[in-house]
Formats: structure tokens, C-alpha cells, sequence
């Protein structure tokens, strides 16, 4: 069965890595792609994924709010939060708005791999 995943970062370069990543792997299917947060909230509704992989510094809204409101709307829809940014303070944050995982873009991609998986 594959897993649908709604990619959000607001470089276009690594939603396109992020896409040809996922379109390896069999058992998981790139449903949409969003730009920022609060495009995300909308795809995110529209398109139902099964797993929201976001960044956390992005225009317009951030991956924290969008975060908290997405769980709200969708609160059995798994966040990984993919960011440059993955210190302690940054952590219990995105913990409290409602993310599952936090991986720091710095990280081995099969560890992004292996948090998604272990979500879905």
C-alpha cells in the first residue's frame, strides 16, 4: 500500500530532491507540494495525505503555526518537521505545536526515511 506525503518547503530545490527521494521508494506517493504554511493548511485539506513533511522557516507562515493549526484540522495526520534548525529549544517547540519528528536537514536522508516510515 502506499503512503501519500504532502511536501512543504519553501525552496523549490530541495521540494524537488524531496520528490525524486520519494519516487524511489515503492510504498510512498508525493500527493502535493506547498510553498509555506499557510498553502500547506489548504493542500493539506484538499488533498488528505497520509504524512505532512515540513520545513520550519518559511515566508508568509512558518512550519510552527502551520503545525498547530493543521493539527486541529487534521489531528491523526503524522508532521515531520525537515529543518535546518533541530537544537533543544527548537525541539520542545515544535513537540508542543504537535510534531511527531523533528530531522535536521544536516542528517543522513535515511534517517528522514526511517522517521516517515515509522509514522505511517
Amino acid at each position: 500500500m502506499s503512503h501519500t506525503i504532502l511536501i512543504v518547503d519553501d525552496s523549490l530545490v530541495v521540494r524537488e530532491a524531496l520528490c525524486e527521494l520519494f519516487a524511489l521508494e515503492e510504498d510512498f506517493n508525493v500527493c502535493g507540494e506547498a510553498e509555506n504554511g499557510r498553502e500547506a493548511i489548504a493542500k493539506a485539506q484538499d488533498l488528505h495525505p497520509d504524512l505532512i513533511l515540513l520545513d520550519l522557516s518559511m515566508p508568509v507562515m512558518n512550519g510552527l503555526d502551520a503545525t498547530r493549526i493543521l493539527k486541529r484540522v487534521m489531528p491523526e495526520v503524522p508532521v515531520i518537521m525537515f529543518s535546518a534548525y533541530s537544537d533543544s529549544p527548537i525541539e520542545k517547540e515544535a513537540r508542543s505545536a504537535g510534531v511527531s519528528a523533528l530531522v535536521s536537514k544536516s542528517e543522513n536522508i535515511a534517517a528522514l526515511l526511517g522517521k516517515v516510515r515509522s509514522l505511517v
